[in-house]
C-alpha cells in the first residue's frame, strides 16, 4: 500500500483547507517544492498535489509549482482545474506523472474516455464524496450522481485508479470514512487511493489491514495529519 503525502497549492503556497471551504485555510508552507523535498528524504516515491486554484478556476494555476516538485525527481500525482485535454497534456509537460480527472469525469465520459485511450495508466479519476453524492468544482457543487455510479462509469471506460476522498471527513482529523472507502473497493476492477480523515498512525494500519482483505486498495493519501505532526511519514512508510 502506497502512502502518498499531499500538497495543496493556493496562490503558490502549500496550504491546508477543511473540507475544501476556501476560508478555512492554513498556511504551511511558501514553496510547496520545500516540503516536498522533506518528504522524498523521508523515503516517500509519490506526492500527491492539488492545485486548489485550479480546481476552483477550472484550469491550472500553480504549474511552476509543480514544475519545481516534479524537479525533485519525485512522482507527481496532479489534481485540480485539469478539465481540457490541453491542461492535461500541459501538466504532463511539466514532469507530472499521472493527473486526476475530477469535474470533468462528472460531466463526460466522451472526454475521460478518450484519455484513457491515450494516456493509460496516466490517468486517475478522482471522485470526491459529500453523503454519498459526488462533489464537483472544488466541492462548492454536488452532482446528483452517487459516487459508486460514477466509479462503475469510470470502471467500464476502462479507468485503472481512482481517488476516493470522503468530504466529511477531509481536513477534520477524525479518521476515515471506513465503510464508504470498503464499498467503493467493491464497487469494481479498479485500484482505489483512500483519501479523506486520516489522524493518527492507527488510521493508516487498519487501511493496510483493509488492503490485505482488498487487494485493489492501491494507497492512502495523507495529508493534515503530517503536517500537524501528528503521524511521521518515514514511520508511515514501514507499514504493511
Amino acid at each position: 500500500m502506497t502512502i502518498y503525502p499531499a500538497i495543496d497549492i493556493k496562490s503558490g503556497r502549500c496550504v491546508r483547507l477543511t473540507q475544501g471551504r476556501a476560508d478555512q485555510e492554513t498556511v504551511y508552507a511558501e514553496h510547496p517544492a520545500d516540503v516536498a523535498a522533506e518528504f522524498k528524504q523521508a523515503g516517500s516515491e509519490w506526492v500527491h498535489v492539488v492545485d486548489l486554484d485550479g480546481a476552483f478556476a477550472g484550469e491550472p494555476q500553480n504549474l511552476e509549482a509543480v514544475r519545481a516538485i516534479a524537479a525533485l525527481g519525485m512522482k507527481v500525482q496532479l489534481g485540480g482545474g485539469l478539465r481540457t485535454r490541453t491542461a492535461v497534456e500541459r501538466a504532463l509537460g511539466f514532469g507530472v506523472s499521472r493527473v486526476v480527472i475530477g469535474t470533468r469525469a462528472a460531466e463526460s465520459e466522451t472526454f475521460v474516455g478518450e484519455l484513457v485511450q491515450a494516456l493509460g495508466e496516466k490517468v486517475a479519476v478522482g471522485i470526491d464524496a459529500k453523503n454519498g453524492k459526488v462533489a464537483v468544482k472544488g466541492w462548492v457543487a454536488t452532482a446528483e450522481l452517487t459516487a459508486i455510479a460514477l466509479a462503475q462509469r469510470m470502471d467500464a471506460l476502462g479507468v485503472r485508479t481512482l481517488i476516493h476522498t470522503d468530504i466529511s471527513t477531509d481536513g477534520m482529523l477524525t479518521g476515515p470514512n471506513f465503510p464508504a472507502q470498503e464499498a467503493m473497493l467493491r464497487a469494481g476492477r479498479f485500484r482505489v487511493i483512500a483519501s479523506g480523515g486520516v489522524s493518527r498512525r492507527e488510521d493508516v494500519v487498519k487501511l493496510a489491514e483493509l488492503a490485505r482483505r482488498h487487494a485493489n486498495l492501491d494507497g492512502v493519501i495523507v495529508g493534515k495529519a503530517l503536517y500537524e505532526k501528528r503521524v511521521s511519514l518515514p514511520d508511515l512508510l514501514r507499514i504493511r
